[in-house]
Formats: structure tokens, sequence, C-alpha cells
């Protein structure tokens, strides 16, 4: 059940979504900076403790989907909510360009493989979402196919969540504006050149075409075992504060617990 923080971000399932009349400097959902940067080192550390008890558990999984523009911070996001936690528990993967290998199944093939197992937190940066974003977009696929893959995104999602995974999906909602200004860093800046793809800037051209594409993703995409929450990411404390807050309130609905001894009592262990 999503609590009232979060239901302020959460789409509601087939109801219509204008990117533009949501704010993406919206900081109103927190009383300071300071406040809400504290608050992310509580979080961060809470999802640790509630980590270690679902991995112990091993009876659910959480996948955190991480998509928005390019510059909108899922790898500042995962730094800053998850860095925390040990790294036994947690699984990070990265969609890129689809492989040949990839290519050559169905488009849910890479991503069911790196679906979080049991005990796990596994998060997406970049995600299947991208085969009815960009794939869309740039004309990748036939219409007709595209067309099909949000009923399957549906289907593959109810898959997952009635095996145990609670699913959680955050959209970075980024300005143009705002992109722009973290583009000119990478180009500036000698330690984010490696950051920097000319490409970017292709994908800025079709941004209205972009925004289309989400809120149709959104629309279509967003039952109520895996919502959407389109997050506020001009500052990039909101959008951490934000998230973290919201995986923090998911792990403690879920209330994994510490097994309790299989076969043994503590009690009679004696140890020389």
């Amino acid at each position: 059940m999503a609590s009232p923080f979060a239901r302020r971000f959460t789409v509601e399932g087939g109801k219509s979504v204008s990117l533009a009349k949501i704010d993406p400097r919206d900081e109103s959902a927190f009383e300071s900076k300071e406040k809400a940067k504290a608050e992310i080192a509580k979080d961060a550390e809470a999802i640790n403790q509630l980590q270690d008890c679902l991995y112990a558990e091993g009876r659910r999984s959480l996948l955190v989907v991480l998509q928005g523009m390019d510059c909108s911070g899922k790898d500042g996001t995962v730094r800053a909510v998850f860095n925390t936690c040990g790294p036994i528990g947690v699984e990070v993967t990265p969609f890129k360009v689809p492989s040949a290998e990839e290519r050559a199944h169905d488009f849910l093939w890479r991503v069911h493989k790196a679906a979080p197992p049991k005990g796990i937190i596994g998060i997406f940066n970049r995600s299947h979402y991208e085969d009815v974003l960009v794939v869309k977009v740039k004309k990748l696929a036939k219409p007709e196919d595209i067309e099909r893959r949000y009923e399957e995104i549906n289907n593959f999602e109810k898959l997952l969540s009635d095996h145990g995974t609670r699913i959680l999906k955050f959209m970075l909602h980024i300005s143009k504006d705002e992109q722009a200004e973290r583009l000119r860093e990478r180009v500036t800046d000698p330690k984010k050149f490696w950051k920097f793809n000319p490409s970017d800037l292709e994908d800025r051209k079709l941004w209205p075409h972009f925004m289309d594409a989400y809120e149709t993703a959104l629309k279509r995409c967003s039952p109520a075992h895996a919502p959407w929450h389109v997050i506020p990411a001009d500052r990039n404390w909101v959008r951490n504060a934000a998230i973290a807050r919201i995986v923090r309130e998911t792990l403690e609905d879920m209330a994994p617990k510490y097994p309790k001894p299989d076969g043994w009592d503590p009690k009679k262990v004696v140890i020389e």
C-alpha cells in the first residue's frame, strides 16, 4: 500500500499524464534542503538494515526501475540511495544498446535474466521501457510491434509481482534547460568528459517526441502492483530524498524478518 508521501508522485494507471504540468524543480515535498539531505542519510541507513533482513529472509525481492532522459541522475540516485547497502544483497543492471545475442531474442529476454532473485534489491539503470521510448521515438521497430509491447510489459511485471518481486518505477523528470546545463558540464569538466556522448545532442532535438512517449508509457503501464512515480529531478537533493523515502517506506511495508532457526535451538548449542 503506497504511503501518502509516495502517492503525491504516483501515476494512476490509465489516466493521462502531462509532464509539462509537473514542475521538475518542485521542492514542496520537503521543508528545506538541509533537512532533506539529513533524511537521505537516515533513509539510506534504514534501507541498508531492511535490505539485510530481506537478504536473510530470502523469500521476496525488490525491483527499482530508474528511467529518465540523459543527465537526469540515474547514477547519482544509485549512489545516494543504495551505496550504504552491503554489496551482497544489491544488484545494479545498466541497460545499454542490445547486443547481437540480445537482439536475437524477444525484447524482454535480457530483462528477465536481470530480474532480482529472492532476497535481492535489483536496480535497473534504464530498463525494458527503452523499447517503448527510444525504440519508438527513433522508429527502430514497427509501430504494431511497439504497440503490443505495452501489454507485454504489463504481463511481465505482473509475473514478477506474482512471484514475490515488489516493483517501484521512477521516472526522473528533468527539464530541457537543466539537461543543457549538465551537458555543458560534461564538455567543460575533464573529469566528466567520459560521460558525454555526442548522440545525446541528437536526442535533445527529439525532446517533444520523448515526452510524448514517456506520457504514453506512464499512462499505460502503471498498475497498482508496479506503479510509476514521476520524481522532480532538476534538483539532485529532491530527487534523492524522494526516492530514498519511497524505497524505505516500501521495504518497511514489506516488513522482512530475520528467519528463526530451523530445526535447532540456539540455547542448546555449545561451542567449545
